[in-house]
């Protein structure tokens, strides 16, 4: 059975950031390091904060990259090297312009689907597709002319709150693939759609 050894929330740095759409990845790794009572402490040679997670025998890495998202990929690479982590056993959290908001899924393999961060982890992962992502549905602004300041800005309170409900039930479901199953986290995910 495939563990998850490394969960990774993708974002941008800096504060401007912090609240917008494209960093959703970011607030589901602190929610989740909260569930566990960890704290995430910046560590430069793996370009991110990350916290450590202890269940029983497995170790399980948390990772914020504080590089852009479309370098993510160096951040990811650089821990998945140094403990060597098989690319299957990498999550990946990040926004979802396809999804509606309100709705997350765990997901393997698959093609970046036009998400720059996505991109630069499959380039640097030798472009190994196999590792699981956590799609957290932001919606779509309905013009592609307006995806860039769509993602980039803050959602009104109303979308905030589901936003963090969503990644809050997500938090729950990857404690029970952790703890459990990936197949049960699965089906409990797409039972709260």
């Amino acid at each position: 059975m495939s563990h998850l050894k490394l969960i990774v929330g993708l974002a941008n740095p800096g504060e401007k950031y912090t609240t917008t759409r494209h960093n959703a990845g970011s607030w589901y790794i602190h929610m989740l390091a909260k569930r566990f009572n960890q704290t995430l402490r910046e560590e430069k040679k793996f370009f991110g904060y990350t916290a450590l997670l202890k269940l029983g025998t497995h170790n399980t890495r948390l990772l914020i990259p504080t590089t852009f998202m479309n370098n993510s990929g160096k951040s990811v690479a650089s821990m998945s090297i140094f403990y060597n982590i098989p690319t299957e056993d990498i999550l990946i959290a990040h926004d979802e312009l396809n999804l509606q908001i309100g709705i997350a899924k765990f997901k393997q393999h698959g093609s970046h689907g036009g998400h720059n961060g996505l991109k630069d982890i499959i380039d640097n992962l030798s472009h190994d597709t196999s590792f699981h992502r956590l799609r957290i549905g932001i919606g779509h602004p309905g013009n592609r002319n307006k995806v860039v300041t769509f993602v980039l800005s803050t959602p009104p309170e109303k979308e905030k709150k589901i936003l963090e409900d969503t990644i809050d039930r997500a938090v729950s479901c990857t404690e029970i693939w952790l703890k459990e199953s990936r197949l049960k986290a699965v089906n409990q995910m797409n039972a709260s759609i």
